[in-house]
């Protein structure tokens, strides 16, 4: 798998480890029509979640099963009008919700996942990093890692 490139990330980003630990790091950014807090720009994108979507987790769900990894079941459309560190977005643990960074995990035994939503002024930006911890989660980076590129670009479109 390819290692992370030396992307510069945006101001106050946090990573799941230190750059050289990861296996995928992607960081993508949008110019906002208008400003919002990391947690209004979530619920916009997740109130209208891409076409596939659904099935591309059920499909995980079902692959990803057999090898003891839980169901995450995705995306839901409910709106959170707060969070709090401990609370859960879908299927993500929320570790910090502040009003320009709303940071989301979800860590299994194959891996663990870190997603970093940051805004300055009208630019969001969606970084996302992982570690991976054995064969199965490098395995299952592998058609992840371009479809999450191509999901978040799609959706930070639709965003904008």
């Amino acid at each position: 798998m390819p290692r992370p490139s030396m992307t510069v990330l945006p101001a106050r980003t946090v990573l799941v480890a230190p750059r050289e630990r990861l296996a995928f790091l992607d960081s993508q950014s949008v110019e906002l029509p208008r400003a919002m807090t990391p947690l209004e720009a979530w619920n916009a994108i997740m109130a209208h979640p891409l076409p596939g979507l659904a099935l591309a987790f059920r499909l995980r769900d079902a692959i990803s099963a057999r090898f003891g990894v839980k169901r995450i079941g995705g995306f839901t459309r409910r709106v959170a009008e707060r969070v709090e560190p401990g609370d859960r977005l879908d299927f993500f643990l929320v570790e910090e919700a502040a009003p320009d960074r709303l940071v989301l995990t979800e860590r299994d035994r194959h891996l663990d996942v870190m997603t970093c939503v940051t805004v300055e002024g009208r630019r969001l930006a969606i970084t996302s990093s992982v570690v991976v911890h054995n064969r199965f989660g490098k395995a299952y980076m592998l058609p992840v890692a371009p479809a999450h590129r191509l999901i978040v670009r799609l959706m930070l479109r639709r965003l904008a």
